[in-house]
This record gives structure tokens, C-alpha cells and sequence, in this order.
């Protein structure tokens, strides 16, 4: 079977995130959550920030790309006989990966002193 794969419009490019251990919700439905901030220093250091702790990683470019696709389904009616016909929509590229290994440290700021 030949299924084709089009290209409809221009696609985005993604990245893959990957963290050490586990991340934990209170909540069974994680669709849309937000986790945290990344962001990126001047030299290209990525940094994530999840609440009150600060993950340092690094940026690698992956040996084969990633393609996120999304299936379609059409009925074509070819002389009174609908065939249904499957196609793929490329929806993303993803050609990078964050990777932090380290341990999350925690984000400190004005620690009273006691005498």
C-alpha cells in the first residue's frame, strides 16, 4: 500500500527536552500544564527553570531528524464507489534535543543571616 506523505505549508520545527528522574503532577490531565521557563544565554547555554530550581544543559543536533505527522483520512468517490484514502501532513520537523543531565539546584535569593 502507498501512502503519500504531503507537505502542507511551511513546517515548524521542534525540539526534544530531555531531563534526568521524573516530573510528578497532582493532577491526572497534563494536556496544556506548564512546567517552567526555558531560555537561553548569550553564548547558547540552555537553562529551564521549574518553580523554585534551576537545571543548566546543553544543545545537540540529532544524527537523523525527527517528523511529527498527522493522519488523515478522505473518502474519494471514484464512479459511485467511495474509497477512503490515507495521507500524512508532515506538522513539524524536529532536528534538535535539550539535554539536562545534572540534578535541579534550587534558586536562593536573600537568605536572612541570624546572630
Amino acid at each position: 500500500m502507498i501512502v503519500p506523505i504531503k507537505k502542507d505549508g511551511e513546517f515548524e520545527e521542534w525540539a526534544i527536552i530531555e531531563l534526568q528522574g521524573d516530573l510528578k503532577f497532582n493532577s491526572t490531565n497534563i494536556t496544556n500544564v506548564y512546567i517552567g521557563d526555558l531560555h537561553f544565554t548569550k553564548s547558547g547555554t540552555p537553562i529551564l527553570i521549574i518553580g523554585i530550581h534551576v537545571l543548566h544543559g546543553k544543545e545537540v543536533v540529532l544524527p537523523k531528524p525527527f517528523a511529527v505527522l498527522v493522519k488523515k483520512k478522505n473518502e474519494v468517490n471514484t464512479t459511485n464507489i467511495f474509497e477512503r484514502q490515507t495521507e500524512y501532513i508532515i506538522k513539524a520537523l524536529i532536528k534538535r534535543k535539550i539535554i539536562f543531565r545534572s540534578r535541579p539546584k534550587p534558586i536562593v535569593t536573600n537568605v536572612p543571616k541570624f546572630n
